[in-house]
């Protein structure tokens, strides 16, 4: 497996303390099969949260952070079209993509780099930028995938609490070590839904140790209507941007999405890239981005519902995160796989647990329909 790995390579990666036997690890996470891995993927972190076997399909899956409204008409009618095109590379609809994600960014194009979603950017930058010294720093709970592919590779792990606000504790993340290799940030934070004031994230981007570099992952962030950190990378400061078309845009299945960064930053990560983008998403993005209204349409839409199932659960005293996002985490009182099995006989699937949190579940925004068929089962569950 590790012959995908130059001798120049191995070279570099025992020069970061890795060891010999971290090679085929290493290779299986950058080579084409590492979405086969149990950890990669976006998919397959969502696959967490629910059973194995079939699922009724009348169910409500409120479980993977997905937006059931799924891509926008325009969108649908742009991947439609282009399906006919499918025996075609059609590379330029991947620049198109670029290009235009670049000019609403106020980046040049060199600065945004394509991909198939956020999850490979996330998993190239922990191969690029940790090691066994060089630890990821990361906040718990937050989104696991980063910190089992450095588990998965042996590089160096911190995971650092919440403040008592669930905002990353950004001084706490820098005292953690004394050489870092990457700070990971998602704001809002999942499974938290709740926000990092953009002063705390441009506070760590300026008193970070030297050669460290800071990957702010916004995948929610079009959601709760909070700034994007897109003047910090073209300031050129050591910040990865990540961006998807998974949540706000509807397209989790359709994969689109990208990492923005000085080009030389990009220029790791492209050590571990290969191949094409898929088209359908590529089109599927450009012509989303073009919609004007389709973001404050959809962050109203969400908010409205997360803010009637907060409501609710405020209501029958249930504690919860302050999310702004599209998920949320309710404190249940006993450990939370009970619940989500009991809540699975009453065909509602909801989130998994984060052990730092074991009687914390994690719940999906879905639909007004499908978080009243929620509350109708929780209140049963809980009784």
């Amino acid at each position: 497996m590790n012959a995908c790995l130059s001798e120049k390579q191995k070279d570099e990666f025992l020069r970061r303390g890795f060891s010999r036997r971290s090679f085929g690890r290493i290779a299986a996470l950058v080579s084409g099969g590492a979405a086969a891995l149990p950890f990669f993927n976006e998919p397959a972190m969502a696959q967490l949260s629910a059973l194995h076997g079939a699922i009724p399909p009348d169910a409500v899956m409120i479980n993977a952070n997905e937006n059931p409204l799924g891509p926008c008409p325009e969108a649908r009618e742009a991947v439609k079209a282009i399906v006919d095109k499918g025996g075609r590379y059609l590379y330029q609809e991947t620049f198109a993509f670029q290009d235009t994600l670049a000019e609403q960014e106020g980046l040049k194009s060199s600065y945004v780099m394509p991909f198939a979603g956020s999850s490979a950017p996330l998993h190239q930058s922990v191969v690029a930028f940790t090691s066994p010294t060089r630890a990821f720093v990361t906040a718990d709970p937050g989104y696991e995938a980063g910190e089992r592919a450095a588990h998965y590779i042996n590089a160096k792990l911190i995971r650092v609490p919440l403040t008592k606000t669930f905002a990353h504790d950004v001084r706490a993340m820098v005292a953690a070590d004394p050489s870092p290799g990457l700070f990971y940030i998602c704001n809002p934070n999942n499974p938290t839904g709740t926000l990092t004031p953009k002063e705390d994230i441009e506070w760590l981007v300026a008193n970070k140790p030297a050669g460290s570099v800071v990957m702010i992952d916004e995948a929610y962030t079009h959601i709760a209507g909070a700034p994007f950190m897109t003047q910090l990378v073209a300031e050129d400061k050591d910040v990865i941007l990540l961006r998807t078309f998974s949540k706000i845009y509807g397209m989790a299945g359709l994969r689109a999405g990208a990492a923005m960064a000085r080009p030389d930053l990009l220029a790791k990560l492209s050590h571990w890239s290969a191949g094409m983008m898929p088209i359908t998403g590529m089109v599927g993005a450009t012509v989303s981005l073009k919609q004007k209204d389709l973001v404050p349409e959809r962050r109203k839409k969400i908010g409205d519902v997360r803010a009637d199932v907060l409501s609710f659960l405020d209501q029958h005293n249930f504690k919860h995160t302050p999310s702004v996002s599209n998920c949320f985490m309710v404190d249940v009182g006993r450990p939370g796989g009970e619940i989500i099995a009991a809540m699975q006989k009453e065909k509602v699937y909801i989130g998994r647990v984060w052990p730092s949190w074991p009687t914390h579940v994690r719940v999906t925004v879905g639909t007004q329909e499908e978080m009243n068929k929620f509350k109708t089962a929780f209140l049963k569950v809980m009784a």
